[in-house]
């Protein structure tokens, strides 16, 4: 569904550093081409159009150019939306999964999104001197969103680029429906728990990159101790339990059985994201209880079941034994 290459990137440069290091590499070694976008999520539509840009470059460098925040932080800050990937996610999965040289990440100022499209794109060409762009077929830019493909080719007519269009990338579901390859659909997806359709969409498993923080600490005292996230600004999967997969900061890796929720059984209290990690055998890894502010990866696989409120702790314990079979089953898979 996706073309992925390996090699080596440049580091992240600022929008003043990143045009004059840009001509340069142009210079060196040829053709340069951009593609701009939020990128949230990096997913397997966003590898194609970057695999498409090492094409036009004809040899030479590709570059990214994004914004930090997302735009819609400023055109609607009442309304906050989570990220897919944070910034330094993002910067690190465009280098490793999409082969970009170089990203650029722009400030979206109320000034910068104020400008027609063709103040917007002369802009860009001003801080990056590029000779190609490949974006998709419902790119738009410009004050408004008032840009478009068609805008793009008049203005690389008139700068002496090319314009280059993508086609949408199709994603086949686990049931076999068909969607295309967007961070608004990984959304959706995630949001109705449906873990293993959203890494289809993005190429590999929703990863949460989040420091453990210190939880109510009832876990430990039932068998089951967790590792509680500060999953700020994130956007967490529909409240439920799912199987999946842990990396701590050694490499070391576990089977998570992952509970996102509100523990109705114990009265409502804020949404948290917590995992049980296990060893190959079932039984919870042997580590520090206070072991609070390490960064851990955390990977959703599948989805196990909603979130319930049992009557009493042994139903809540019995359940919870038959998500651990369930996780250890799935993740053997």
């Amino acid at each position: 569904m996706y073309v992925s290459k390996s090699v080596a990137a440049q580091d992240t440069l600022t929008p003043t550093v990143a045009a004059g290091r840009g001509d340069r590499a142009s210079e060196a070694f040829g053709m340069k081409a951009i593609v701009i976008g939020n990128f949230d999520g990096v997913h397997c539509g966003h590898r194609q159009l970057f695999c498409l840009a090492k094409r036009f470059a004809e040899g030479g460098s590709v570059t990214a150019i994004t914004f930090e925040p997302l735009p819609v932080a400023v055109l609607r800050p009442e309304r906050p939306m989570g990220r897919l990937t944070p910034s330094a996610e993002r910067r690190e999965l465009l280098r490793e999964a999409c082969s970009v040289d170089e990203v650029i990440e722009i400030e979206p100022t109320a000034e910068l999104l104020g400008r027609s499209p063709e103040e917007f794109i002369e802009e860009i060409h001003a801080r990056v001197r590029f000779d190609a762009v490949v974006e998709g077929p419902d790119f738009r830019f410009g004050k408004g969103r008032s840009g478009s493909m068609d805008t793009l080719r008049t203005l690389g007519g008139a700068h002496g680029f090319s314009v280059h269009e993508a086609e949408a990338i199709l994603v086949e579901l686990v049931d076999g429906s068909v969607v295309e390859a967007r961070s608004s659909v990984a959304r959706a997806l995630l949001a109705q728990g449906r873990v293993a359709d959203a890494a289809r969409v993005f190429g590999r498993a929703y990863e949460l990159r989040c420091p453990t923080v210190r939880g109510d600490q009832r876990g430990r005292t039932i068998g089951w101790p967790t590792m509680n996230l500060n999953a700020s600004g994130r956007i967490l999967p529909a409240d439920g339990v799912y199987a999946g997969s842990a990396t701590l900061p050694d490499g070391t890796t576990a089977i998570a059985a992952i509970s996102i929720g509100t523990k109705p059984t114990f009265g409502e209290s804020e949404r948290t994201c917590e995992a049980t990690l296990l060893a190959a055998d079932g039984k919870p890894l042997a580590l520090a209880l206070d072991w609070y502010g390490f960064e851990l990866r955390l990977r959703f696989h599948h989805w196990i079941r909603a979130q319930e409120k049992f009557d009493s702790i042994d139903a809540l314990l019995s359940r919870m034994e038959v998500d651990r079979a369930a996780v250890r089953s799935m993740e053997a898979v």
